[in-house]
């Protein structure tokens, strides 16, 4: 480990954060999942994804809010904890594990699809095994491929989501006319359900998990007060831009939302728009995307394990071990392969929706957390009244509340189930609530991280 005394270099500038939280959020993910927002919301996937926009934007205010008063790593682990208590923080924490826990897996399923789609003679189980299996292995080895190309990937996504966009436009052009180009229907379509684009909404938030990542990277910028909360805002708009826009041109050409496979529904659009060239280099695109994806998610996962370990969060003897030949928490990363088992069983609307439990979560309570801040005396908390303090993130945890009640029951079923865990593990940890849990120190596991590689 290195020492506690070094700190973060501040090197970090504002287009140097958005570019990193576009990169970890996938431009391609609108793709992905594509089939399972339009089954949900009733062929209305650019609503969804504007609701869930609107939603994530007075979030990501409320983050921006944040990272000014509290210019540090944790995130909204360290916000709720400032603002409220650490067991508050705990939770938020446990919360948060939740995302980073099973993403990997979610990622997986997306990616297994995909490959069953175009491969279809292949048993499902071949792909899950082979994509745990190598990024198992490259984790454990230590090797950080997708941090060193995540920026020429980014651009390699962007590419052919805007060859996508492109062929979708010049195929409803050719079928419809200019005409065609401009119309309401994928937005709204009369007798259409509320309660389907809200459902839809609460899937597509999960195309926006990123944007509140860059918070992590606070003690590495430069002037953190001034350009955090500008990086965060812009993560989240650009890529809801990026997302509705694809979104649209995509519904104008597959209107509805029946297809053969759901869960690959991108698959049948881009044979029909662009044959079987394009859909082999978009099949790829999607799949590297996911691949790397998954090995920065598990990467993540194993090292925010080992910091809960090594800080006495979670067991030191099981989780704060490093593999004495690589230097990487090997054990963590496997378990996290183990967990990732679960792609086998789960679909894409399911896991997508079961990590949206912890992601809600947690943006509700960075949310109330800048509420409690101006409620507390902090003069810095109150700049610019009580409209941008309380009336702004008030509106924010109410649009995720409304969010997290929109998922589907299974998601509820199991996020309830792991928020009841950690209460146990925090009873637990603190004697039943009589003492302070274990503080995670965010810097420390950062520096782990780079020693590591």
């Amino acid at each position: 480990m290195t020492s506690h005394q070094h700190a973060m270099h501040r090197t970090l500038g504002l287009w140097e954060i958005v570019l990193f939280g576009i990169a970890y959020m996938a431009p391609m993910i609108v793709y992905g999942t594509f089939g399972v927002l339009a089954d949900a919301s009733s062929g209305a996937v650019p609503s969804s994804y504007v609701i869930a926009l609107a939603a994530i934007l007075l979030t990501a205010f409320s983050y921006g809010r944040m990272a000014f008063l509290f210019p540090t790593s944790g995130s909204a682990y360290t916000y709720t904890a400032k603002s409220f208590n650490r067991h508050v923080g705990f939770m938020v924490g446990w919360a948060i594990l939740l995302d980073y826990f099973f993403l990997p897996m979610v990622i997986w399923v997306i990616g297994v699809a995909y490959m069953s789609t175009a491969l279809p003679d292949v048993p499902i189980w071949v792909w899950v095994l082979a994509f745990i299996l190598i990024t198992t292995v490259i984790n454990v080895i230590g090797v950080a491929f997708a941090h060193k190309v995540n920026t020429a990937l980014m651009l390699a996504q962007m590419l052919i989501v805007a060859a996508f966009v492109a062929l979708c436009a010049r195929y409803v052009y050719v079928l419809s006319g200019p005409s065609g180009l401009v119309s309401i229907e994928p937005f709204f379509k009369p007798g259409l359900p509320f309660g389907s684009v809200m459902a839809g909404a609460a899937i597509a938030a999960y195309s926006f998990l990123g944007f509140d990542a860059v918070s992590t990277l606070t003690e590495e910028t430069v002037e953190p007060k001034r350009v955090m909360p500008k990086a965060i805002m812009l993560v989240a708009l650009l890529g809801g831009v990026i997302f509705v826009i694809a979104a649209y041109f995509t519904q104008l050409a597959h209107p509805g939302a029946t297809f053969d496979n759901v869960d690959s529904a991108s698959f049948e659009i881009a044979k029909a728009i662009g044959g079987d060239i394009f859909v082999t280099i978009f099949v790829v695109g999607l799949i590297v995307a996911q691949f790397a994806s998954g090995i920065a998610a598990q990467a993540s996962v194993g090292r925010l394990l080992f910091a809960m370990g090594r800080d006495g969060v979670l067991p030191k003897s099981i989780f704060g071990k490093l593999n004495s030949r690589f230097k990487t928490p090997a054990f963590n990363i496997v378990l996290s392969g183990v967990v990732g088992l679960a792609a086998l069983k789960l679909d894409v609307a399911t896991s997508t929706s079961f990590i949206n439990f912890g992601a809600f979560i947690a943006f509700i309570c960075v949310n109330l957390s800048v509420i409690a801040q101006f409620f507390s005396g902090n003069p810095e908390a109150r700049r610019g009244g009580a409209l941008l303090s309380v009336v702004v993130p008030g509106l924010g945890a109410a649009f995720d509340a409304w969010l997290l009640y929109s998922l589907d029951n299974t998601a509820i079923t199991l996020g309830l189930i792991w928020l009841a865990v950690g209460i146990v593990y925090l009873a637990y940890l603190t004697g039943f609530f009589r003492r302070q849990p274990p503080e995670m120190e965010f810097q420390d596991e950062y520096e782990v991280v780079i020693g590591a590689e």
